[in-house]
């Protein structure tokens, strides 16, 4: 499916934007972008599932194996229900780290036509090169990227209303995507 232009909203309706896209593709970027330049209210699903599932502050190995320990027990839903209890239904909020179709369907269901979700992709080697300061090796990151829970990020993008190509986003941080500005 192509990328949907935004409708017209009046600056009263409430948005709910959900960032889906590979590790590195500039997701939390344009997330915290909404939030530092619009007052989006922020929250991301590795922090729900941090607070819900360790209390404590784990490494990106451990959220993916966290992450994979809740997808392939069934309990992606229960991560779903507190990320959505937790957000004030009041703000503009901006959602980072969707990984799973059932995220897209929780969130699509929960706020209907005020959700709004952004894919972004960029080349293995573009996002390595951000990360590279996690990962020593390219293999080290194909290997990070290549987790289980990982493996359905991709599924997302037909249900994007819009996809952004982040190549010169990643080189460029201070000046988001046209479409992530009029989202604002």
């Amino acid at each position: 499916m192509p990328s949907q232009p935004p409708s017209p909203r009046s600056r009263a309706e409430l948005l709910f934007v959900g960032f889906a896209g590979r590790m590195g593709s500039s997701k939390t970027s344009a997330a915290k972008y909404l939030s530092s330049r619009y007052g989006f209210a922020y929250t991301r699903y590795s922090q729900v599932l941090q607070e819900w599932r360790s209390g404590m502050s784990p490494t990106r190995e451990q959220l993916q194996k966290l992450g994979w320990d809740v997808m392939s027990g069934g309990l992606q839903s229960e991560l779903n229900t507190r990320l959505i209890a937790g957000i004030d239904r009041s703000k503009n909020t901006a959602i980072d780290g969707l990984r799973h179709e059932i995220d897209f369907r929780a969130l699509s269901s929960a706020f209907s036509t005020a959700f709004y979700m952004i894919f972004l992709e960029a080349s293995p080697e573009a996002r390595f090169e951000r990360l590279r300061s996690r990962f020593a090796t390219f293999a080290e990151f194909q290997a990070a990227d290549a987790h289980p829970v990982d493996a359905s990020i991709d599924s997302l993008r037909p249900f994007a209303n819009t996809i952004i190509s982040s190549q010169t986003y990643l080189k460029f941080p201070d000046q988001p995507h046209s479409a992530i500005q009029r989202i604002g």
